[in-house]
């Protein structure tokens, strides 16, 4: 947990008066990481007369690594492919000597690509699928891969091209990497001899979206530079998956929550991996002091870049919205942009994109208004 000099056992009488104001900070995608969050948010309460107890969260995607923070026992930074075929160093943290934990989105992320790069026509993550490998090579038996923020929409074929699959056209030719061609898929030679993940594979959520269908994979497609008839040419290939999926006997997988996630990751870690997937908020949150803390707040302050909808749907500031609703604590939700929330949620939004400063300046405004309701 990161703190503040409040939570201190020397702190005085007045200080012990002061109400106590739980953060969950996270990134704010694309201009502020956790930890940079989290100081805005700690300095605005401070501001504001309040108490700062500061927790670092993800729900998989950016920040997962940081979130764990002193949980991990090392890290480590490991080379493997990534998502247009160069070289990317990804970085690996080791809860202890068997149980590891990474970031896809290091490996085959929008991050490792400058943005006139990003075509999930061509973009594979055949890089998770080394990374298994090499993980598996240093000792893991256990991996938690984080879904968010992948640049990719093939269905985790990439990842297991690595282990030896090859997918392959009506005649029999190799296809070429990427989502894109999957629309030619006829059938998945698994190699000859197999080999399977010796690590066992959880997929940790931020989405639980399907592979396929009109809220499958291809509602990302967009945001990773894919044009409107590549969204379609992609969508034809994830179902080409599952169609190959249920002739193979698991005709369920495509359906399952999170299948969807990070372009069909999530569906690759089931099939190929014999994994299984959960919410990647809810597991963060259950490795944080995050209820402990809840129990001694008299108020919630979390955020991210955008909230909307979806973010009430597994991603971590809806459920921390909904854990502070549950136990009768007003919540603030700090967001730049905010196109729907609760009605019993105190929104502070608008105004473009945020420096930390104006996180700092946003926060402290709605705690103060918020405070001031609170009983004495």
């Amino acid at each position: 947990m990161m703190g503040t000099a409040s939570t201190r056992h020397d702190m005085s009488a007045s200080e012990r008066d002061r109400p106590v104001v739980l953060i969950v900070a996270q990134a704010f995608k694309g201009s502020m990481r956790a930890a940079e969050v989290a100081a805005g948010m700690a300095a605005g309460v401070e501001r504001a007369g309040g108490r700062a107890r500061v927790l670092l969260g993800s729900d998989g995607g950016d920040g997962l690594l940081e979130a764990l923070g002193d949980r991990l026992s090392r890290r480590q930074e490991m080379s493997v492919t990534g998502p247009r075929g160069n070289p990317v160093t990804a970085e690996v943290g080791w809860l202890d000597e068997a149980v590891a934990v990474v970031e896809s989105r290091m490996v085959c992320g929008l991050s490792a690509l400058q943005p006139g790069e990003r075509d999930p026509l061509v973009t594979t993550t055949r890089g998770v699928g080394e990374l298994v490998e090499l993980l598996a090579s240093a000792g893991a038996r256990e991996l938690f891969i984080g879904l968010g923020g992948s640049a990719t929409v093939d269905g985790g074929v990439g990842m297991a091209r690595a282990w030896g699959w090859v997918p392959r056209d009506r005649h029999g030719t190799p296809l070429a990497e990427g989502g894109g061609a999957l629309i030619d898929l006829d059938r998945l030679d698994p190699g000859d001899p197999p080999a399977p993940p010796t690590v066992r594979l959880t997929g940790l959520c931020d989405v639980t979206n399907p592979l396929t269908g009109p809220e499958g994979a291809r509602v990302y497609a967009r945001q990773k530079g894919a044009s409107e008839e590549a969204e379609a040419r992609l969508s034809r290939g994830l179902d080409r998956l599952a169609e190959l999926a249920a002739r193979a006997g698991q005709p369920d997988l495509a359906e399952q929550p999170g299948a969807g996630a990070a372009g069909g990751l999530g569906f690759g870690i089931l099939f190929f991996g014999g994994g299984m997937l959960v919410p990647g908020a809810k597991w963060v949150l259950e490795r944080l002091p995050f209820s402990e803390s809840l129990g001694v707040a008299d108020l919630v302050v979390t955020g991210e870049g955008a909230f909307d909808a979806t973010s009430l749907d597994g991603k971590l500031t809806g459920e921390v919205v909904q854990a502070a609703r549950s136990a009768r604590i007003p919540v603030v939700l700090v967001a730049p942009s905010v196109r729907s929330a609760p009605d019993d949620v105190h929104v502070e939004s608008g105004r473009g994109r945020w420096t930390r400063a104006t996180l700092e300046t946003r926060t402290a405004a709605a705690v103060a208004r918020v405070l001031r309701l609170l009983p004495r």
